[in-house]
């Protein structure tokens, strides 16, 4: 059974596709995929009852989706291209159907272990990818060679361990640093007690009150996080900013951050 909160983000995600009919069509064909279900429950088992890190299952992906949907719709809105637009070997909804992809698999390795992870993720997804391309472009077998390149690539880069290229993986790898507020740390922050090696991503998380994604004022893409205390600017210096600086998309972002009720630092 699925939690309240991930069918609630599911329609969030259904909802934020309404322009791009091909990219809901593989969003519900992966909501009702159990075996994925399944490993993204399995991935958030390790991650929280076996590491002690925070959320990294199907609540996590799903976030992680919408944040990227939000950022390439600012891309688009203002008239900058995906890399599959500006090499014209594809369509803006090509690019969105990757970054669903990629968004909703790029943690399956959590559930062989936090090392290497997002490699495994790689493994792990193709068997999906492959079956949903299938079945959404049947016909059509530039496409899902172009989707499903362009989705790996997403999936390894979301760690900033590895060159990436594309803006959509670019836009990947910042959606991921985005998931940082306190609902993905309250699980591993109730059930473990004794210190362990995540636990200054927990507290860091649980400071963190709100991540907004909206347009810019000098570049599109504005971040504006609040957190409840200091604490929280590691989530975002030693998280967050490392994987903007290595993002392909960092030059079309500005990132303000700061405590409640204090000005805001801009970063960027």
């Amino acid at each position: 059974m699925k939690s309240v909160k991930e069918t609630a983000t599911e329609s969030r995600i259904i909802q934020k596709l309404k322009d791009f009919p091909t990219c809901i069509q593989i969003a519900q064909y992966l909501f009702k995929d159990i075996e994925l279900q399944e490993m993204q429950e399995y991935a958030n088992n390790v991650s929280i009852k076996r590491l002690g890190y925070n959320d990294h299952g199907p609540v996590h992906m799903r976030q992680v989706a919408i944040n990227a949907i939000k950022m390439l719709t600012i891309l688009h809105d203002s008239k900058i291209q995906t890399s599959l637009e500006k090499e014209e070997i594809g369509t803006f909804e090509d690019s969105m159907c990757a970054v669903v992809l990629a968004g909703l698999m790029h943690d399956l390795g959590m559930m062989i272990g936090r090392q290497g992870h997002e490699e495994m993720s790689v493994i792990l997804a193709i068997p999906i990818i492959d079956r949903t391309l299938l079945s959404v472009f049947p016909d059509d077998i530039h496409k899902r060679v172009i989707i499903k390149s362009l989705t790996l690539e997403a999936i390894i880069g979301h760690m900033s361990s590895r060159k990436i290229h594309s803006i959509e993986a670019g836009i990947i790898l910042i959606a991921d640093g985005c998931d940082m507020t306190k609902g993905r740390a309250r699980i591993p922050m109730a059930i473990n007690t004794t210190p362990r090696v995540g636990d200054i991503h927990k507290y860091s998380a649980n400071a963190i009150t709100r991540v907004g994604i909206h347009h810019g004022e000098t570049k599109p893409i504005k971040i504006d996080i609040e957190m409840s205390s200091d604490v929280g600017f590691f989530q975002i210096e030693e998280v967050l900013l490392t994987k903007v600086d290595s993002s392909p998309a960092k030059q079309f972002v500005e990132l303000y951050a700061g405590v409640t009720d204090q000005e805001r630092k801009r970063y960027l």
